[in-house]
């Protein structure tokens, strides 16, 4: 189990993340989303201790994180925006490497290198050097070197970023085998559907605090199941409806073009999120 308790990181006069209280459970999909300066990857990265907070506290089954404990560190592994991996180094190499870091034996490394570039489908690929993969077999490498040395929570940087839509369907089926085994994932993103479609709850972040939690179904409830679309003035403006026959009945009683369709975590996003966007 993750906790977070009124966690904060000030760079001088900024505050990036503001008095953060959130609680995962072991073996969650949890996913953080917000735009871009919302505090999502500050809180990444002091989860990983690369910062250190400003105040507050972070506990994993109840114990503090802190740099010194080694033990408690080696129970998280990171995949962060950019490919942090020498482009000279072949697949095989880059999980040696890795192994070798961590003082894993021999043997050990070759066995679960094995295991995991099978899981991930890169085995036939691991003579390979990286700067020949292509962007999405960057970011299963990615995952495969994070998870070598066996952690219990996996932090997950926009690990999606820049992949067409079909590498982008694997790595959601490779993350949803990897949550089958019970580890704990942390994920942020920009895509509303990922989140929608691998997290069992998400938190949405502005300003460096945490606006609301809960599962993706139950906001989307809350909003309304149904979306009538319209452009006013030349915009386009959404109203939301919790029953069917209530947009119908909105819908016979205007005359301009409209379009009814299924309410999705994205409107959820912009209507809670975008509000603040607005008033900048």
């Amino acid at each position: 189990m993750i906790e977070l308790n009124n966690l904060e990181k000030k760079f001088d006069r900024f505050t990036a993340v503001d008095h953060l209280n959130l609680r995962i459970e072991t073996g969650e999909f949890f996913g953080l989303l917000g735009p871009n300066g919302a505090g999502k990857t500050t809180t990444i990265s002091m989860m990983s201790t690369l910062l250190l907070p400003t105040g507050g506290e972070i506990r994993i089954n109840g114990t503090p994180l802190t740099r010194k404990n080694t033990d408690l560190k080696q129970k998280i592994s990171v995949v962060t925006q950019e490919f942090s991996m020498r482009q000279d180094m072949t697949i095989d190499e880059i999980m040696e490497y890795q192994g070798r870091l961590y003082f894993m034996p021999g043997k050990q490394i070759r066995e679960k290198s094995e295991e995991l570039l099978r899981f991930c489908d890169l085995i036939d690929y691991r003579k390979r050097s990286v700067r020949k993969l292509s962007g999405g077999m960057k970011r299963k490498l990615m995952v495969c070197r994070a998870l070598l040395t066996e952690p219990e929570i996996l932090l997950l940087d926009e690990p999606t970023a820049g992949m067409d839509a079909m590498a982008r369907r694997q790595m959601w089926n490779l993350l949803k085998k990897l949550n089958q085994r019970n580890l704990t994932i942390l994920l942020t993103t920009h895509y509303m559907e990922e989140a929608e479609s691998l997290c069992d709850r998400v938190g949405l972040m502005y300003g460096g605090k945490l606006e609301e939690v809960d599962t993706p179904a139950r906001m989307i409830d809350a909003l309304g199941h149904y979306a009538v679309d319209m452009t006013v003035d030349g915009e386009l403006v959404s109203r939301f409806f919790r029953e069917k026959e209530e947009a119908v009945r909105f819908l016979s009683g205007i005359a301009q073009d409209t379009v009814l369709r299924n309410s999705t975590l994205e409107d959820v996003f912009l209507e809670r999120v975008g509000k603040h966007l607005e008033r900048r």
